[in-house]
């Protein structure tokens, strides 16, 4: 399979202007020093497919429109009474995007889903995990345009993991507000 000569809006910009301003910023004496975006990891979790079995296949083709490639249903290890859980029960989907459809999601995200969020204010600032990598929640999938609000029987929440190469905090957040993430003040 031959690969295509197609970069993203996103990777283009990153290789024109990113880089330079990091490199500026925080004195790397190497460019594979500079960080960059790894991966994206898109993750449902839908309770309700404890009862309903359909409801965990459902998430995961909204979640694969969203994200352009096959989700995959998970599954639970353990058994927990409780919640009327047992072993390897669907319990929610997952997709992990590298390289080009990586950069189209978050130009996506950033330019279109998030701005359609109700009562936005940005994003917080302090969902760094200490490594690099930053971590949000969207309360209702059908932010996304992909979503036909009028087909839709259910909204389910999502976590959005973007990880990135980057050794601390700090690196990590002057690249996802360079590349236009709205972190609040």
């Amino acid at each position: 399979m031959a690969e295509t000569a197609y970069t993203p809006r996103l990777r283009a910009e990153y290789d024109k202007s990113i880089r330079g301003k990091l490199t500026e910023q925080f004195g790397y004496a190497n460019v594979m020093q500079v960080p960059r975006l790894e991966k994206v990891v898109l993750n449902m979790g839908v309770g309700e497919a404890v009862n309903d079995r359909k409801k965990a296949e459902l998430a995961a083709a909204d979640l694969s429109l969203i994200a352009g490639q096959k989700a995959i249903v998970t599954y639970s290890r353990i058994a927990i009474a409780t919640y009327k859980l047992r072993e390897n029960q669907p319990i929610g989907c997952k997709v992990t995007l590298r390289k080009a459809k990586m950069y189209e999601f978050i130009d996506r995200l950033v330019n279109v889903a998030l701005p359609r969020v109700r009562d936005f204010r940005g994003l917080n600032p302090k969902s760094f995990d200490g490594g690099g990598n930053y971590s949000l929640g969207i309360k209702e999938h059908i932010i996304f345009p992909e979503i036909d609000f009028d087909k839709m029987g259910e909204t389910w929440g999502m976590d959005v993991t973007v990880c990135t190469t980057a050794a601390t905090d700090d690196e990590a957040r002057a690249l996802l507000t360079a590349f236009n993430f709205p972190f609040r003040q």
